[in-house]
């Protein structure tokens, strides 16, 4: 006798992130890919646009990765940010309260990014559990006759 199981029953893990030294050489070069490409199209000297654009590759970046690696890929999108969208293009200069704000809105968004990805996994591991649990709960085989 042949007996039909569906295919996507039983637990499955919550994907494991990506470790952080990956995160942060895709950081670093994502960063200067993106920064060049924006000096390119939009000109150099305009942080207003490249803080928005790399703020979003962070958060990109924190949907694969562990809490961990947040700060480093704030560090490198920021390095990025302050040696060649801001002139004069490749020194690193710190202004202050400017820089600081910088950092803190990319470290949020590699944050939010990460906080993100674990809510989603951790609702879809939930409701995998408990549908396995609901069809357990009706299948004849484990019912309370």
């Amino acid at each position: 006798m042949i007996e039909w199981v569906p295919l996507g029953s039983g637990a499955r893990p919550v994907p494991r992130p990506v470790a952080a030294p990956l995160v942060w050489a895709a950081a670093f070069a994502g960063a200067l890919v993106l920064v060049a490409f924006l000096n390119t199209t939009v000109g150099i000297g305009r942080p207003g646009v490249a803080l928005p654009a790399l703020s979003l590759l962070a958060a990109v970046l924190g949907l694969c990765a562990r809490f961990t690696a947040a700060p480093g890929t704030a560090v490198l999108c920021w390095l990025s940010l302050n040696g060649f969208a801001v002139p004069p293009a490749g020194v690193l200069t710190w202004a202050g309260a400017r820089d600081a704000g910088w950092l803190a809105c990319l470290l949020a968004a590699a944050l939010v990014g990460t906080a993100l990805a674990r809510v989603v996994h951790a609702r879809a591991a939930y409701r995998r559990l408990t549908t396995a649990q609901g069809f357990e709960a009706r299948d004849p085989r484990f019912g309370d006759d």
